[in-house]
C-alpha cells in the first residue's frame, strides 16, 4: 500500500513515513510514521469501532494504554511501541503466569476510576451476537447465552471496559511499561476485560492441562476477582466469540471448547 491515503495528516502534522503502509483485519490502514524525531503510527479508522476506540485510546491519556499523540476524525496518531517483548511469546515459552499478571495489571490500570467518556457500548449490545446464535445452534451456544444473560442483568463493579484485552493487544512500550492498544470502547462489569485472557493466544496454550485453573488464581490474586462469576464472564465470552465466528464465515470449535472447559471448571 501507498502513502497516498496519509497524505492530508502527514503533511498536517508535519509526518515522515518510516516502512510500509498495512490494512489489518477490520480495514484500518496504518503507517509507520515519525513525528518530532520520535517513531509513531498513524492510523485511519475503517468503520465507527475503530473510530470509538481512537476516542478512548486519547481519553485513557496515555496511563495504561498507548499515548495518542493527535487526533482528527477517522485518523489518529499513536506513539510507536517499539519494545521487543510479546505476551503471545511468553505465554507459549513457559511465562504464561507472567503474563497473565501483566494483562490483569493492565486491565486494573485501564479501569482506573476518572469518570466516563461518552460513546460507550453497553455490554447487553455486545452481546446480541449470542443472542441470535443461541437459538439457532442451541448447545453450547444456548448455555452461554443463559449465562451471560444472568450475567448482565445483574452486573457489578461497572467500569469503563477495553472491550478485546488480550496478548497481542498490550505491547511492550519499554521504559514506559506494557501498553494497551485497540480498546473496542465498552461498559461493563470490569470482570468482562478479564475474561478475553483465557482464550488466548491460541487454543493449545489457553487449553493446557491446568492452564485455566492457575490463570483464574493468579487473576484472583492479581484483580481479586470471585472465581466462579470470572468463569462465568469466561463461558460467555467464549460463546461471543463463537458466534462472532459464525458471523464471519469461520468455524466456531475454537470458542465453543474454551466454553465447554470453563462450564467444566464452573460445575
Amino acid at each position: 500500500m501507498s502513502s497516498q491515503p496519509f497524505e492530508h495528516w502527514l503533511a498536517q502534522w508535519a509526518l515522515t513515513p518510516d516502512g510500509a503502509a498495512f490494512t489489518t483485519h477490520s480495514g484500518s490502514r496504518l503507517l509507520p510514521v515519525v513525528w518530532r524525531g520520535e517513531p509513531a503510527i498513524l492510523k485511519l479508522a475503517g468503520h465507527e469501532e475503530e473510530r470509538r476506540g481512537g476516542a478512548l485510546m486519547e481519553w485513557y491519556g496515555g496511563a495504561g494504554a498507548a499515548r495518542v499523540l493527535a487526533r482528527d476524525g477517522d485518523a489518529i496518531l499513536l506513539e510507536r511501541l517499539m519494545g521487543k517483548r510479546s505476551l503471545s511469546d511468553m505465554a507459549r515459552s513457559g511465562q504464561d503466569d507472567e503474563a497473565t499478571r501483566i494483562l490483569c495489571r493492565t486491565a486494573m490500570a485501564l479501569h482506573a476510576p476518572r469518570g466516563q467518556p461518552a460513546g460507550l457500548i453497553p455490554l447487553e449490545i455486545w452481546f446480541r451476537a449470542l443472542e441470535t446464535a443461541a437459538p439457532r445452534h442451541g448447545g453450547t451456544f444456548a448455555t452461554c447465552a443463559r449465562v451471560a444473560r444472568a450475567l448482565l442483568a445483574d452486573q457489578r463493579e461497572i467500569v469503563v471496559l477495553h472491550g478485546d484485552l488480550h496478548h497481542d493487544n498490550v505491547l511492550d512500550g519499554e521504559a514506559r511499561g506494557w501498553l494497551a492498544i485497540d480498546p473496542k470502547g465498552l461498559v461493563g462489569e470490569r470482570g468482562f476485560d478479564y475474561a478475553n485472557l483465557f482464550r488466548n493466544p491460541d487454543l493449545a496454550t489457553a487449553l493446557a492441562p491446568g492452564r485455566m485453573r492457575q490463570r483464574l488464581q493468579l487473576v484472583d490474586q492479581e484483580a481479586g476477582l470471585d472465581a466462579r462469576r470470572l468463569l462465568e464472564w469466561v463461558v460467555a465470552y467464549a460463546g461471543l466469540g463463537a458466534a462472532w465466528s459464525l458471523e464471519d464465515g469461520d468455524d466456531p470449535t475454537d470458542g465453543l471448547a474454551i466454553a465447554e472447559q470453563a462450564v467444566a471448571q464452573i460445575i
